[in-house]
Parts: C-alpha cells; sequence; structure tokens
C-alpha cells in the first residue's frame, strides 16, 4: 500500500493531468484525503433496454438515458447493423458478454462441450473485435462439473487455448465473478475473500485475461471493496447491481446495503480507470435514467 504522502502526491499529479485535459475532476466524499481522479464511463447489457425493435432504436434508448456504451451477447448478434445502430446513434459497443457460458461450459466433464465452448469464445472474440469493443466478459465454468481442482484446472487449460486469438484480434478475456460455486463457498459466510479468484486469473499468466468485477454480485459472501482491492490490477472492467444482506435479495443499487463509500475508495486506491456496466432487471428510458442517475450518485461517475 502506498504511503499516504505518496498517495497524496500522485493523487495531485492525476488531477492536474485531468484538469488539463478537461475532464471533470470529483471529491470523493466530504471530509475525506481522496478524491476520484478517474473516469468512469456508463456502459449496460442490451438486454436491460426494453422498447425499440432495432439495435438502432434500443443504442438510442441507451443514449438518451444518459449511456455512453452498451455490451451485446456474443457471437450471435448482426455485426453490419450493429455498426450502423454506432454510427446512427454514436453509442459505443465497449464490450460483449458471451453468449452460452452458462450452458457451453469451459469446465464441463464431456471434451466435446469444452470444445464447442472454446469455439464460442473465440467466435464471440472475433465479433467483438469488429465492432470494435476490446473486452469479452466470460464466467468460466461451474463448481459442479467436477471436484474443486477438476474444475480449476480444466478451465485455464480450456480458456488458455482463446488467447491466441484474443491476442490476435486486440480483445480481453474478461472474467466474471459470479453465483457460479466456483472460487468461493457458496454455502459459505460473508467474510470470504477474492484470493481464489486472484489465483485463477493469474494462473493464465497473461495480460490477455483478466476481471469484469461485479461489485454486487458477492455481497453475500464477502466485502465488494475489499475484493477489489485484492484483485487490484486484474479488474479491467466493473459490472454493477444491488444486493441486500439484510433482506437477501437483488436489489436497485440505492435500496442496497453495500457500503459504496468503500467501494469508491478502493477504485482510487487501485487507480481504476474505465467502464462501469450496470446489469439489472430490463425497463423502459425513464429506468434506465434512474439507474444512470443512481451510478452518478454513488460511483460518482464523470
Amino acid at each position: 500500500m502506498q504511503s499516504r504522502r505518496k498517495f497524496i502526491s500522485t493523487s495531485s499529479l492525476a488531477m492536474a493531468t485531468l484538469a488539463m485535459s478537461g475532464l471533470p475532476i470529483y471529491s470523493q466524499d466530504a471530509g475525506s484525503a481522496k478524491t476520484i481522479a478517474t473516469r468512469l464511463r456508463k456502459t449496460l447489457k442490451l438486454n436491460m433496454v426494453k422498447g425499440g425493435g432495432s439495435l438502432a432504436e434500443k443504442f438510442a434508448i441507451v443514449r438518451e438515458a444518459g449511456f455512453e456504451g452498451v455490451e451485446l451477447d456474443s457471437p450471435g448478434f448482426n455485426i453490419d447493423e450493429a455498426k450502423a445502430a454506432i454510427k446512427s446513434t454514436n453509442v459505443i459497443i465497449d464490450g460483449t458478454v458471451n453468449a452460452n457460458h452458462w450452458k457451453v461450459r469451459h469446465t464441463d466433464p464431456d471434451p466435446a462441450v469444452r470444445a464447442a465452448a472454446l469455439k464460442s469464445c473465440t467466435d464471440g472474440l472475433r465479433a467483438t473485435a469488429a465492432v470494435g469493443a476490446d473486452t469479452m466478459l466470460l464466467v468460466a465454468g461451474h463448481g459442479k462439473d467436477g471436484t474443486a481442482k477438476e474444475v480449476f484446472d480444466r478451465a485455464v487449460e480450456n480458456i488458455r487455448l482463446a488467447i491466441p486469438v484474443a491476442e490476435e484480434v486486440g480483445v480481453k478475456i474478461a472474467i466474471e465473478n459470479v453465483w457460479n460455486h466456483f472460487l468461493y463457498n457458496h454455502e459459505g459466510d460473508t467474510n470470504q475473500t477474492a484470493d481464489e479468484h486472484a489465483r485463477f486469473v493469474d494462473a493464465f499468466a497473461s495480460p490477455w485475461i483478466g476481471v469484469q468485477f461485479d461489485i454486487g454480485n458477492h455481497w453475500k459472501y464477502g466485502d465488494p471493496a475489499g475484493w477489489i482491492r485484492t484483485l487490484g490490477k486484474r479488474v479491467i472492467k466493473l459490472d454493477v447491481k444491488g444486493f441486500s444482506r439484510a433482506k437477501d435479495a437483488w436489489t436497485q443499487m440505492a435500496d442496497s446495503d453495500i457500503d459504496w463509500v468503500d467501494v469508491r475508495k478502493a477504485l482510487v486506491e487501485i487507480d481504476f480507470k474505465g467502464w462501469v456496466a450496470a446489469e439489472m432487471e430490463s425497463g423502459d428510458v425513464n429506468y434506465l435514467k434512474r439507474v444512470s442517475q443512481e451510478m452518478d450518485k454513488l460511483l460518482v461517475v464523470g
């Protein structure tokens, strides 16, 4: 951890750089010595958008709601239609989500299924690159596919085969932390850490594998700010949703009991810069505007 003097010096330099660039600088919390000197860019999953028929119409809703980007499922979308939607709305496809990772898994005991998972992964990477995006979210597998060691080893072995394609097309594979009985104890307590997630990413020893850290997903099992600190530079993107420990249920961000203040501090500490994707229930443009405003309020998004 940086010393206080070094942190302040580094933060001051970062803020000066932002000031010269014209980007906004936000005070994190009243009375806090730390500041948000990064710019988080708002995006969301396409399936959150109710309304609109074509991709262009949906993208227009995304823009009206206050989001700069959108994530599509990949492979499976029409590349030409997606490019036209980008051009007509100026909405960025910042990343994608692998379309098949829950059902066709890299940890399946059947080698044929793992081969299909690999093909879905590489096809998804190529489609992602074709629309100018640079990350593809991936669920690495499922803990019920075997023993902890078997699942870990199968996931690393199979996903590693996709790294040459990721490097070729310039798209990073972003492993999401989800309720998949893998890298945490699904029946465990609230004090679990991200150590196993870090060990998993490190097993690849590749800059093309990182984490799309979902801030709400593991609040039931651990402290998201602590997980952010543990994962550090492995975090290449963020997802966000709300969860209430008190209610043991998913919520909107503002209705959750997540410690957003400490989350913001952790993001400053790891010097995170980049995209944060809303991943919640779907709704119309007015609902999406409220989600966008909650992100502004709780994450101090520029």
